[in-house]
């Protein structure tokens, strides 16, 4: 396993602007560690760094506490995974699998040894002689993991590896993905622009944007916790609902339409001295006023019934705020809908410099169990 220290990183082109800003981190041995982030953030720049593919502008990259700067990938101990698999279309998947430990003269009989283990871990045995052709995506997907894991490096590298499969099969190969990394004790740095793979995912996931670290943490923590507007709106599906505000007295008026009694809450002198308020609500604290007083009546102006839940769209001025229901509601578009709005479940930012002022309170196991 590989401990991967970051201190400083940055990253220019031609000597023109940073395209990565003093990134500053730790990976732990072991740890499955998400970079995410929207396209153009810097994301695949930082891993291919890591992965010896980039040059370092300015700063320290150490693996294993060794400093690697200047070392090429094959001195770096460390595999990777491409997001178009990056396999020989001429080699069959065995020659595809032990292309690498061809190229670094291990022995046939342990080439042999580590195939085997391999290909019956990722199901790939009865495959070895098909070419990349003959191959679906998700097993194309799966030969470009084996030859990774074949070569027994600690530490994994992986650059969107999903974004080619569909729906189905990216959620099976999720869990395959973290079922191998846990199984053989890889620290793996996984690349996605896809919020819901680095949820689900990460032990921890750091959110880039325009080259800057936005934040780092555990997923939950980010998602119930977020250090700014951007991650607010960036983790989470649906986005956290998000509106301007104003505090007069113990009023809250959002966008100018939905009035929030804050009596009940005590805020911080910061949020009361603040000039631009912004908050924020995860859908799933808009709840129906079923079993609850109803705070306020919305008009829906989208439904899509999920089978399991119901997401309904309402416009709250200038923005359209959604809801997430457990089940099947029976609600259609123009209906004036009865919610309940819960002061505590706001988050309170900084418009202006986009920072967290108050997050929402925890979410409590009724509250669960109700929804």
């Amino acid at each position: 396993m590989s401990k991967v220290e970051l201190q400083n990183i940055s990253k220019s082109y031609d000597k023109q602007a940073d395209v990565l800003h003093n990134i500053n981190l730790s990976i732990e041995k072991g740890e499955f560690f998400v970079l995410v982030g929207p396209s153009g953030s810097g994301k695949s720049t930082l891993l291919r760094m890591i992965a010896g593919l980039e040059e370092i502008t300015g700063g320290t990259l150490k693996i294993a506490d060794r400093v690697v700067n200047h070392l090429p990938p094959k001195d770096r101990n460390l595999s990777m995974v491409f997001q178009n698999y990056a396999l020989y279309p001429h080699l069959n998947v065995e020659q595809n699998i032990l292309f690498g430990l061809r190229a670094k003269k291990v022995s046939k009989q342990e080439q042999q040894e580590r195939l085997k283990a391999t290909v019956d871990m990722m199901g790939l045995s009865n495959l070895l002689k098909r070419k990349p052709r003959e191959l679906s995506g998700g097993q194309r997907q799966r030969v470009a993991l084996a030859r990774s894991v074949v070569s027994e490096a600690p530490l994994c590298l992986m650059d969107e590896p999903l974004s080619n499969l569909d729906a189905k099969l990216r959620a099976h190969m999720r869990i395959e993905i973290r079922r191998l990394q846990k199984k053989l004790g890889l620290t793996m740095i996984y690349v996605t622009h896809d919020q819901v793979e680095a949820m689900t995912m990460g032990d921890r996931i750091m959110v880039l944007n325009n080259g800057e670290i936005q934040q780092v943490g555990e997923p939950i923590t980010l998602y119930n916790e977020p250090a700014n507007l951007f991650v607010a709106s960036f983790i989470g599906s649906p986005k956290m609902n998000l509106g301007k505000a104003t505090l007069i007295n113990q009023s809250l008026r959002v966008e100018d339409s939905l009035e929030i009694d804050m009596g009940s809450i005590e805020l911080t002198e910061k949020i009361a001295q603040t000039a631009n308020l912004t908050v924020g609500i995860r859908a799933e604290h808009i709840l129906p006023a079923v079993d609850r007083e109803a705070t306020h009546k919305l008009e829906v102006i989208n439904v899509e019934q999920l089978g399991n839940e119901t997401l309904a769209t309402f416009e709250v001025g200038a923005e359209l705020w959604t809801a997430k229901w457990l089940g099947q509601w029976s609600i259609k578009v123009g209906e004036k809908v009865p919610v309940h709005i819960s002061n505590d479940k706001l988050c309170f930012f900084d418009t202006d410099s986009g920072l967290l002022l108050k997050a929402a309170s925890p979410v409590k196991e009724k509250e669960v169990a109700v929804v």
